[in-house]
Parts: structure tokens; sequence; C-alpha cells
């Protein structure tokens, strides 16, 4: 009797954890991308294409929104007819991740955005702003490159927040600023990370960001330019080094 008393409550337990499983994941945001939803988004966006005479299922953006977040994914014109709903990592199913597409031209993609990255990014660019507006400049530390700078955290009040993580390796991801006070996170370390695990080679003034989202579920957003040198190692593209 006693055995069959363990046995009933360990299927009860086993019942609810199954039942109450779902709603704490859609809780807590779905904070992992699965690559089943991304390839199930991907199925539903290459469906309605075919359908609408090569039209995309988009989201009208300003054409000077950077190109890593001008194809947001417009879910409301894929369900329910091509898919049931959006997955629950999108943010609007309570997720962290916002659904993009890349390469629309030649062979939409769909890749993601970290929300919480660009609430991050957010946050600081409103401190600067803030700061601005008491001292007029912004709080630049070290020179990068042409028009790119360190932030002085100790003016921000505030040293240890100005990295990101990063959605790619976890990794902390230095803040950057530019002459407008647009805040950028620096890939160099991922991309070099691409480099190495892929062997790949690129010629100097040659954009390389884009590796990023090839390699990866993720879109390098707030991101610069960047090529290699002549050691193949990541830097800062300067507009006089591009090559077409």
């Amino acid at each position: 009797m006693g055995k069959l008393k363990c046995a009933m409550i360990f299927a009860a337990v086993v019942f609810l954890s199954g039942c109450l499983y779902p709603n704490e994941r859609k809780s807590s945001g779905h904070a992992i991308p699965y690559q089943d939803q991304l390839k199930q988004v991907q199925s539903a966006v290459d469906e309605f294409q075919k359908a609408n005479g090569g039209l995309l299922p988009i989201q009208t953006k300003d054409m000077s929104t950077p190109i890593y977040q001008k194809y947001p994914i417009d879910f409301k014109r894929l369900a329910p007819r091509y898919m049931a709903e959006p997955p629950s990592t999108a943010y609007e199913s309570g997720g962290d991740y916002q659904y993009v597409l890349v390469d629309v031209e030649n062979d939409p993609t769909v890749k993601l955005i970290d929300l919480k990255m660009a609430e991050q990014i957010r946050d600081v660019k409103l401190r600067v702003q803030m700061y601005r507006q008491k001292h007029q400049y912004p709080p630049y530390k070290e020179v990068l490159s042409r028009d790119l700078f360190t932030l002085d955290g100790k003016k921000l009040g505030d040293g240890s927040s100005l990295t990101v993580t990063s959605p790619i390796s976890g990794n902390s991801l230095p803040l950057m600023i530019d002459g407008n006070g647009e805040i950028y996170a620096d890939y160099r370390t991922e991309l070099a990370s691409c480099l190495k695990k892929n062997k790949k080679t690129f010629k100097p003034g040659a954009e390389i960001q884009d590796m990023i989202w090839q390699e990866t579920p993720f879109v390098p957003a707030f991101s610069v330019n960047y090529t290699v040198n002549d050691k193949q190692e990541p830097v800062f593209l300067e507009n006089d080094m591009k090559k077409e």
C-alpha cells in the first residue's frame, strides 16, 4: 500500500510538472532561442513570400534604421495562417528576442536580436543624454578610431555597467560611443572567434560583420562596420578603407 501511495504521489508530481513547466518557461521569457523555433518561423516566412508574390512579412521601418534592425518580422501577417502563433521566445509572446530578416534581397533569412542587450544599451544612452544636458559634451574617455570612443564610467557614475552580455558567447562586450552620441557594442572579440573557428580570410577593407549572422542565430545589432588588418585581426572599418 505504501509503495502504491508513493507511486501515485510521484505520478501526480510528474503530471503537475508537465502542466506547469510551459507556463514557468513563458514567465521567464523563454530565454533560450530554440533552433526549431527559428526553423518554424523561416518556414512560415518562406510560405508567406511564395503565396504573396515575393512580399515579405515585415514591419515598415524608416530608411535610416540600422540594417540589422530594419526588417523585423510582423507576426500578425504570419499567424494564424502560416503558423499558429509567434514562438515563445519572440517579444510578441513575452520572450526576450525580436525576430528579424537579413539578406532580404537574395535569401531572406530569420535571425534574432537580443532585447535584453537592446535594453541595456538604451539605458546607457539615456544616461549619456542626461550627462550631456549638464556638461554639453559626451563622457568620452579614450579614442578607439576616428569617430569612436570608450565611455568614462566615472563620469556616468557606474563604470561596471558599460558592457553588455553577448547573446552569442555570454561574454561581456564593451560599449562605445561615436561623435553623435550613438552607443554601440564592440564585437571584435566575437569576430575574432568566428575568424579563428572557421579559418576564414578577408581582404583588408572588406566588411566582415555579416559573419556573425552567417555563423550564429543572431545579428550583430548595435554594431559598427568592421574589417581585418594585415594579420587578419578584426579592426574598425574607416570610410577610406572600405572596399566595394
